[in-house]
């Protein structure tokens, strides 16, 4: 696959353009995004489908402005779907010759099944998740896909979008009860098609509607992590909130969502979302920064993977090492650290949590640990943790992101930074786990600095932590001496560090 590549979604609301880039095999990361609130299908509902001039013009400056970012960037190979406003409409593949010969750019118009397929792809492969139902509320069509076991177990679209409302019901001149009425009516009507299986205690937020309104319930909840990918939500606790949108009037949405950008559809697109919910019986929501786009790039980066990361890797950690990692570390050494640090976790297990366990969570800190080091050695656990923060985004909870993260922070004497702890603390183990976690992973990096591939040991038994190696771990023991422990209790190290009795020591 090409190192660099460019997909453009043009949606009947937004067209948008992510240039994606491949770091290795399996690592990728995004280098621009772009977005146009083009409308291209505005009009279009009340005139049999047909795409109207203004939508059309808005849809071809966008396009050339992509095109001239996607030259500056070399891109090496572009790919642009189109949804449900073109695809509906009579004279859509008028407008897609047109652009071809003016623009030179070819583009696909994607079924409602396809566009599941692709949000699908991306939510299985990018979020926490092996099941669930995706919902991604576009401006013509609602398109849902059904996942079980990390399968693509089926896709159905659905004729209902913010646009679409808006045009046949919000955009009239009646009191907002009766429209709601009205469009509610219209939305169950089209939801009885929904097949019987698309049931799910989980729904998957795709796309601006839904991302719109976890962005709010987020504030709200004074959620401390800013990070809407993979933030999730119970649906009873906000079911009021999700309801006053669609029976609010124009004037008044500010109170409800404050994003001024969304006022035009987000009446439309909760209603639509919440009817959604309640047909697939959903208890909470998980939100999803991806979708069809990432469909797109994933369905040719994993074309000889069925679609799927290897379940060995997590593509976020593979993105980081390819472009934090200070130079390459021989596989050996790294399993050596990441073999040190799961021994001395089960070594300590007992002091734990019993109700959770935080291996895999240990391991990916410990295989992050030296990135800081790429920007400066100075302060480099204060550059891992922002860069974890920031990069940590595929395949992660937010509980998963800040523990890796607060891991890598730590350094030296102290195991918890207090400022730190108080402001994740909901998203954070409890103190008492969270204090052995950081032991662990401290000691772990300091044993492996200092080791240099030494087979360790270690025991622990009435309150005491014996390490044996069979090389020096000289310049560790000062280190260790002045670590902080979880609880009082003795280090005993065993090694071999003592000058050979052949060998004098002339001082002067």
């Amino acid at each position: 696959m090409a190192k660099r590549t460019a997909v453009i979604d043009i949606g009947s609301n937004s067209a948008r353009l992510v240039i994606f880039e491949k770091t290795s095999r399996y690592g990728f990361c995004i280098i621009c995004e772009q977005k146009s609130k083009v409308r291209i299908g505005e009009g279009a509902y009340e005139k049999g489908g047909l795409l109207q001039p203004i939508g059309l013009k808005r849809a071809y400056l966008t396009l050339k402005s992509f095109l001239n970012t996607i030259q500056k960037h070399e891109v090496h190979k572009t790919l642009c779907v189109a949804t449900s406003a073109i695809r509906d409409a009579p004279n859509g593949n008028l407008f897609i010759s047109w652009i071809k010969k003016e623009l030179g750019l070819s583009i696909k118009v994607i079924d409602g099944k396809k566009e599941a397929q692709y949000g699908a792809i991306a939510a299985s492969n990018l979020l926490p998740i092996h099941e669930g139902i995706t919902i991604d509320i576009g401006g013509g069509s609602s398109d849902m896909a059904l996942i079980k076991e990390g399968k693509i177990i089926d896709t159905y679209s659905l004729n209902l979008g913010t646009v679409r409302l808006k045009e046949l019901f919000f955009d009239k001149s009646m009191p907002i009860e009766i429209i709601n009425q009205k469009a509610k009516a219209y939305i169950q009507k089209e939801l009885q098609k929904l097949p019987e299986h698309f049931k799910h205690t989980l729904a998957i937020g795709i796309g601006g509607t839904a991302r719109t309104l976890s962005k709010e319930i987020m504030r709200q909840s004074s959620h401390p992590l800013d990070k809407l990918h993979a933030f999730t939500y119970d649906v009873n606790t906000y079911r009021t909130y999700l309801e006053a949108i669609p029976l609010s009037s124009a004037k008044n949405l500010k109170r409800f969502v404050p994003d001024k950008g969304r006022y035009d559809t987000i009446r439309e697109g909760a209603l639509i979302f919440n009817e959604i919910l309640y047909a697939i019986g959903a208890d909470s929501v998980i939100s999803s920064g991806v979708g069809i786009r990432e469909g797109v790039f994933l369905e040719h980066m994993l074309k000889d993977d069925h679609f799927r990361f290897p379940s060995t890797l997590n593509p976020s950690i593979v993105s980081i090492l390819d472009r934090f990692r200070p130079f390459i570390t021989a596989e050996r050494k790294k399993k050596s650290k990441l073999k040190l640090g799961s021994k001395l976790y089960h070594t300590l297990k007992i002091n734990l949590d019993q109700k959770d366990d935080y291996h895999t969570e240990l391991l990916y800190a410990l295989e992050l640990s030296s990135i800081g080091n790429m920007l400066t050695i100075y302060k480099s656990h204060q550059h891992a943790f922002y860069i974890a923060m920031q990069e940590l985004n595929y395949g992660f909870t937010h509980k998963q992101i800040t523990l890796i993260s607060l891991l890598l922070r730590m350094h030296g004497k102290e195991l918890i930074l207090k400022p730190f702890y108080q402001d994740f603390k909901i998203l954070l183990p409890n103190k008492e786990t969270l204090l052995w976690l950081s032991f662990i992973y401290t000691l772990t990096v300091f044993l492996h600095e200092a080791s240099n591939g030494a087979a360790i040991e270690f025991h622990y038994a009435a309150k005491v932590l014996t390490i044996t190696s069979d090389k020096p771990l000289y310049l560790a023991k000062e280190k260790i001496k002045a670590l902080e422990k979880p609880i009082p209790f003795a280090i005993i190290i065993k090694d071999e560090d003592h000058i050979p009795k052949n060998k004098a020591l002339n001082i002067f």
